[in-house]
């Protein structure tokens, strides 16, 4: 037993020289990592839009074409503002029927709810696009968001500025040696979500008081009407950020 566990300690230590002119070993001794950071801000092009449509009625047929002729007033006011087709989505109109206390087993009335999405690129139309809606009760406002048309271009200027950038460290960092980055042997990625989009949830609807007053009768009568108050949302500047680790073969 002696015998073997010291010949397998002399194995080892033969070994040892070998390993230390192994070129992966050489690999790790000639390797500078480098990690860097890089953004891109860019003004929001892009605004969404969203509205719920929802209508309820005993009769099915009722119900659905009153959802159906919101949707079509929506199109219509989409058209008016100059929108492209492919810049209008209406989603499909669902019926869910409501049976609730009826002796025969029969829905008691039907709901038909859908959605529509509109991506505007103009934004000084957007007010005009809810006022339209609202003033006439056609939809429910959803969301209002603000982003990039080409999220995709906005993350490679930022992923080629941290890639600059670690390129500059990795090179001054040698300069001071007299060397000088060779191959990238390794690159880890990472890009960040965009930061600063604007998003309105909510739609703030102010009552507004009207009073009618009749001559002959002398009285007075007061109704009340609704009128959709815009709230000032500012789009910021939407920021990309991207960080990136290189390891770069030193010459």
């Amino acid at each position: 037993m002696t015998r073997i566990i010291l010949s397998v300690m002399l194995l080892e230590a033969l070994a040892w020289p070998a390993a230390a002119q192994n070129p992966e070993l050489k690999f790790i001794a000639d390797t500078l990592v480098v990690q860097a950071q890089g953004t891109y801000e860019s003004e929001p092009d892009l605004a969404t839009l969203e509205f719920d449509i929802s209508s309820q009625d005993k009769e099915l047929k009722r119900a659905y074409d009153s959802a159906a002729q919101s949707l079509q007033k929506i199109v219509a006011l989409a058209d008016q503002n100059h929108l492209k087709k492919e810049d209008v989505s209406a989603g499909v109109l669902t019926v869910t029927p409501s049976y609730e206390k009826d002796r025969h087993g029969k829905a008691k009335s039907y709901t038909v709810q859908g959605r529509m999405t509109l991506r505007v690129h103009d934004f000084s139309g957007i007010g005009t696009i809810l006022d339209g809606a609202m003033q006439d009760g056609i939809v429910d406002f959803r969301s209002l968001t603000y982003s990039l048309a080409d999220e995709e271009a906005a993350k490679q200027h930022a992923v080629a500025e941290a890639m600059r950038r670690a390129v500059g460290r990795a090179s001054a960092a040698l300069d001071q040696k007299g060397q000088k980055i060779g191959a990238l042997r390794y690159a880890s990625l990472d890009v960040q979500r965009l930061m600063g989009v604007a998003r309105l949830e909510s739609y703030a609807v102010s009552t507004a008081q009207t009073v009618e007053v009749s001559a002959e009768v002398g009285e007075s009568r007061r109704s009340q009407r609704k009128q959709p108050f815009l709230p000032e949302v500012r789009p910021e500047k939407i920021t990309v950020s991207a960080s990136v680790q290189c390891a770069f073969q030193i010459l």
